[in-house]
C-alpha cells in the first residue's frame, strides 16, 4: 500500500500493528502458563514450557534479523512470522498432552519471538527518517498490551482458561492484516559522519556477514550485554510466574488481568517522560536506577501475603522496566551502528527474553515448587542488585576515564550526542 502524503499512513499502520501484537504477548506470557495448569501440568512444567520459548528464540531471533538485514525487509518477514504462528495457534488448541505442546510450542516460539524486536526496529527507522518520536510508536504496544491484558481477563473468566489458544489465534489474524498493510523503510544514502563506532564498523557497501562478530566483540557491548543479562533473570522470574503466584493467593483471572493493566498502563507516562527528557541524563546511571527499583520491587513481591497487594505492586513496572527499556534502546543505538540495527536488537531480544528466560524459567519453576513464593522473589531481588552494581561499576570506570573525582555530581546531565539528527536518539525527538 502506497502512502497518499508521503508522512503519515506507515506511522498509523504500525502504530496499529504494534498495538495488535501486544495482545498475542499478554497471552502467551501471562495467561498462557494459566492455560499449562489447566492442562494438569505442574510447575516445574509450566517452568520448561515456558522456558522452551527463549530456548527456541535465540536461534530464532538471530535467524529472522539477519535474513532481514540481508534482504532489506521487515515486512515480508513479519507476514511470514505471523503466518507461522497462526498455523502452529490452531495445531496447539487441540493438543493436551505435555509432549505435543512442547513441540508445537517450539514451532509457535520460532514464530512469535522474532516480532518484536523487528517491530522495534521498523519504529526507530520510521522514527529517524520522519524526524519523530521512537516513543510515539512503541507507546501503542503498551496500551495495546493494557487493553488487551484487562479485556482478555474478563473473556477469560467468562468463557473458562480452555479459551487462550483460540483468543490467541484471534489477535494473530487481526496482527496478520495490519502487517500487510505495512511499509518496509527503505534503505537511504546516509551520512557517514556519525558517531566513531559507527564509522569504524560501517562497511562500504551492504550488511557484512560477519555482524555479529562487529556487535560482540566490542567491550562495552559485552558489558552492557552482561549486566542486562543478570537484571533479565529477574524480571523473567516474576514475569513467569506472577499469574501463578497471584492464583496460588486465590486471584480470579479478572484481577490477574487488573494487575496486567496496572502495570502496562504505569509504563506509559514513563515512556512519554523519558522520550522528551531523558537525553538530559546519562544512560548508564538510569540503567542502575532501574535495576534498584527493580530490587525494591521484588523484595516488596516476596512480603506480600494477597492478590490486592500485588496489584499495587505492579505500578513499580513504570520505574523498572519503563525506564529499563526506553534507556536500554537509546543506549544501543549508541553503541551500534546503523547497518546492523536488526541484528543489534535482535541479540538484545536473545539477551533479555531468550536466555534469561530459558534459565529462569527452568530453574525458576524448580526454585518456585521447591522453595516457595518468597525465596523465589528474594533471589530475584540479589540478581537485580547485581546488575545495579555492573550498570553503576561501568559508569564509574568510564567517569574515572574522563578524570571525574566526584562523579555524583554528573548523574544529571548527559553529553550532548556528536551524531548529526538522522542518527540519534535526541536529535530524533528522542528514543
Amino acid at each position: 500500500m502506497k502512502q497518499r502524503d508521503g508522512s503519515f499512513t506507515d506511522q498509523n499502520w504500525l502504530r496499529s500493528f504494534m498495538f495488535t501484537i501486544y495482545g498475542t504477548s499478554v497471552l502467551a506470557v501471562s495467561y498462557f502458563p494459566l492455560f499449562y495448569s489447566h492442562l494438569g501440568f505442574s510447575s516445574a512444567q509450566v517452568g520448561y514450557l515456558y522456558s522452551l520459548g527463549p530456548l527456541i528464540s535465540i536461534l530464532s531471533n538471530l535467524f529472522w534479523s539477519m535474513i532481514s538485514d540481508r534482504l532489506g525487509t521487515i515486512r515480508k518477514i513479519m507476514v511470514i512470522l505471523l503466518g507461522g504462528q497462526l498455523a502452529t495457534a490452531v495445531l496447539l488448541s487441540q493438543a493436551s498432552e505435555f509432549s505435543s505442546v512442547m513441540v508445537i510450542l517450539s514451532f509457535f516460539y520460532f514464530f512469535y519471538y522474532p516480532v518484536f524486536p523487528l517491530s522495534d526496529t521498523m519504529a526507530i527507522k520510521i522514527a529517524e527518517r520522519r524526524g519523530r518520536n521512537f516513543i510515539s510508536i512503541r507507546v501503542f504496544g503498551s496500551i495495546g498490551y493494557a487493553f488487551f491484558a484487562l479485556s482478555i481477563g474478563y473473556l477469560l473468566r467468562a468463557l473458562g482458561t480452555s479459551w487462550s489458544v483460540y483468543l490467541c489465534i484471534i489477535i494473530i489474524i487481526m496482527s496478520l492484516f495490519t502487517a500487510w498493510m505495512l511499509q518496509d523503510t527503505k534503505p537511504e544514502k546516509q551520512n557517514r559522519t556519525t558517531n566513531k563506532s559507527a564509522m569504524e564498523d560501517a562497511p562500504p557497501t551492504g550488511v557484512k556477514s560477519d555482524g555479529l562478530r562487529q556487535i560482540l566483540f566490542k567491550r562495552e557491548v559485552l558489558w552492557f550485554f552482561g549486566c542486562v543479562f543478570v537484571l533479565a533473570l529477574g524480571h523473567r522470574m516474576n514475569e513467569a510466574f506472577l499469574t501463578v503466584s497471584m492464583k496460588q493467593l486465590g486471584a480470579g483471572a479478572e484481577l490477574i488481568g487488573w494487575a496486567l493493566l496496572f502495570s502496562a498502563l504505569s509504563e506509559i507516562p514513563v515512556l512519554f517522560l523519558l522520550g522528551k527528557y531523558g537525553d538530559r541524563f546519562k544512560e548508564l546511571p538510569l540503567l542502575a536506577l532501574a535495576s534498584l527499583m527493580y530490587a525494591v520491587r521484588f523484595l516488596l513481591m516476596s512480603s506480600v501475603h494477597d492478590p490486592g497487594g500485588m496489584i499495587a505492586i505492579q505500578l513499580m513496572h513504570s520505574i523498572t522496566f519503563g525506564v529499563f527499556y526506553v534507556t536500554a534502546v537509546r543506549y544501543i543505538t549508541r553503541i551500534i551502528p546503523d547497518h546492523l540495527r536488526a541484528t543489534g536488537m535482535a541479540i538484545f531480544t536473545v539477551i533479555w527474553s531468550s536466555v534469561s528466560g530459558l534459565l529462569s524459567g527452568t530453574f525458576g519453576g524448580i526454585i518456585f515448587q521447591e522453595a516457595g513464593l518468597a525465596p523465589f522473589y528474594r533471589i530475584a531481588m540479589l540478581l537485580s542488585i547485581v546488575a545495579c552494581a555492573g550498570f553503576f561499576a561501568k559508569y564509574w570506570v568510564d567517569s574515572d576515564s574522563e578524570s571525574a573525582l566526584v562523579p555524583w555530581k554528573r548523574l544529571g546531565r548527559a553529553k550532548r550526542p556528536e551524531a548529526p539528527a538522522s542518527h540519534t536518539p535526541a536529535d530524533a525527538s528522542h528514543l
